[in-house]
């Protein structure tokens, strides 16, 4: 028996890395799965990968229409929703003062206002079901500051603020709504770091405790576990798989 036997779950940035490594591990603990995403040819091929228990729709989490539409289909084709992953997100490295307004707004629209605009178009149905779990993928860099992460690490706290105001909004309807924060995970995201040289990597995992870096499957399983009934009474709270980096450590998510 799955831990998600009879339960369907949306997932957004599903197409690839975390995201899909999401997808899969639900799929193969019962759940039925719709992945979102606007990589259109990585999203068709992850849902054919996992098979009849899964189906993909272009989705811009920036675009209120699309979560309207997703959440809509959801519930079409798999008869309700249980489980929003907001996973979609994007990542900028760049000094403060080299950080252009344009790049900090998109930053925001994806990460910050794509989870809020997730959150509340899950609402109606989960609320309807007395029922529901919210799993909100931060960093941490919403829990430590980090350089050059002006832009991520301010959505990434607002993920982290906003987690706690919809649990509590939420409680009294049956729906749990909970943030993930990830450490450095082997990522498609993450390749961006080497645009910054050689060094950038190693300078990275330095500022781990464990010395390493994580696989997407990682953080999946603690989203398994906060998807699940094994979490009934977890909301309103901060996850941390980081290898030790909020220990003291600190450092970009």
């Amino acid at each position: 028996m799955g831990r998600l036997d009879g339960k369907v779950a949306l997932i957004t940035g599903g197409a690839r890395g975390q995201g899909a490594a999401e997808a899969r591990l639900f799929a193969s603990e019962g759940a039925k799965v719709m992945i979102g995403d606007v990589l259109d040819a990585d999203g068709e091929l992850t849902a054919k990968d996992i098979g009849d228990g899964a189906a993909y729709r272009h989705h811009d989490v920036t675009n209120e229409d699309d979560w309207t539409a997703i959440v809509a289909d959801t519930v079409e084709h798999f008869g309700k929703l249980d489980i929003l992953v907001n996973n979609a997100g994007v990542f900028l490295v760049l000094p403060m003062a080299m950080t252009t307004l344009e790049a900090y707004e998109r930053v925001i629209r994806i990460n910050q206002t794509g989870t809020f605009l997730g959150m509340k178009a899950v609402t109606a149905p989960m609320v309807g079901a007395n029922a529901g779990s919210i799993v909100n993928i931060s960093s941490v860099a919403g829990i430590n500051g980090s350089p050059g992460t002006i832009a991520y690490s301010a959505s990434k706290w607002a993920v982290r603020g906003m987690t706690k105001v919809a649990a509590l909004e939420l409680a009294p309807f049956g729906v749990r709504v909970n943030s993930i924060h990830p450490g450095i995970v082997e990522t498609p995201m993450l390749a961006e770091l080497t645009q910054y040289g050689p060094a950038a990597m190693e300078t990275v995992l330095k500022r781990i405790p464990t010395g390493k870096s994580m696989e997407a499957g990682e953080v999946a399983k603690l989203a398994l576990f906060l998807a699940s009934d094994d979490s009934a009474h977890c909301t309103g709270a901060e996850f941390v798989v980081d290898g030790g980096m909020t220990a003291g450590f600190g450092g970009p998510g």
